[in-house]
């Protein structure tokens, strides 16, 4: 088991600390917020990547019953790479808010103390509980409550992972002062699109296959499952709902200036959004 634990454990901070090291190297005038910021957002993408993967592999190879059908990625990925990238990316997380405000100037923030991390959970409260949300919940139900079914529902939850790496380009986009360009406009509907997708709709797709494989309607299906089930689809739904709509209301925000700014040239010209 800690042989299996050491490969994403090893390979994400490692990945984390080398793009810290080669950054600074290229671009010489970012900050030590710019480095792990970007630092972070490509870690997470290559986890997403190598997530979605997985759970094309899984799903395309569990389609004959849903339910009994097995491939040993379903659980070995959770094991493998889920959990320590999850461990990981809070650290992580923690590191790039701390750069921030530390560069910002905040008193608080010149050295790690309690006082930063309580700071830290309190801002980003909803993405901590998020990933010890499925520490807590993902790995167990993976390795010990499933009675080795249902492994095309776990691929499925590996395809959530499609739309970062998309919110991680437009981050970096931002970063590199791309914002106005025509990639970072097309990136931002492949966000809608994606997250939309593979973390919303993705979840009535799952209930109604699940009825199709018993032969059920798809309303009756919440009433076919176990209440936790449902209870632990709804706490990882809400959050994607709400983070779908502020991103739904940050595109209109920018659809706004972009559409401000080609009315007044001027505007386009002493507009920064980065801060975005």
């Amino acid at each position: 088991m800690l042989q299996v634990l050491a490969c994403g454990a090893v390979v994400f901070p490692g990945l984390f600390f080398a793009f810290r090291r080669i950054l600074p190297c290229v671009f010489k005038h970012w900050s030590d917020a710019d480095v792990v910021l970007v630092s972070e957002r490509l870690v997470s993408s290559i986890h997403a990547i190598m997530a979605t993967t997985a759970g094309v592999i899984v799903v395309s190879s569990c389609r004959g019953s849903v339910i009994n059908d097995r491939h040993w990625l379903a659980t070995a990925f959770v094991v493998w790479y889920g959990v320590p990238y999850m461990t990981y990316d809070i650290f992580a997380m923690y590191l790039s808010h701390f750069h921030r405000f530390r560069v910002k100037g905040h008193e608080d923030y010149k050295q790690h103390s309690l006082r930063t991390v309580h700071s830290f959970i309190r801002r980003e409260f909803l993405l901590v509980l998020h990933h010890i949300a499925l520490l807590t919940i993902l790995l167990p139900v993976t390795l010990f409550f499933r009675r080795e079914q249902g492994d095309f529902f776990i691929g499925c939850l590996f395809l959530t992972e499609l739309s970062t790496p998309f919110v991680s380009l437009g981050k970096i986009l931002i970063q590199l002062s791309l914002q106005e360009c025509w990639l970072h406009k097309a990136n931002g509907g492949m966000v809608l699109l994606t997250f939309f997708m593979c973390r919303i709709a993705l979840f009535p797709y799952m209930y109604w296959v699940y009825g199709q494989h018993y032969g059920i309607p798809l309303y009756s299906v919440p009433f076919h499952l176990p209440l936790l089930t449902n209870l632990g689809n709804s706490c990882i739904l809400a959050p994607q709902v709400y983070w779908f709509v502020l991103l739904c209301r940050k595109g209109y925000r920018l659809y706004k200036r972009s559409r401000s700014q080609d009315s007044s040239p001027v505007a386009a010209v002493t507009d920064n959004s980065k801060d975005d």
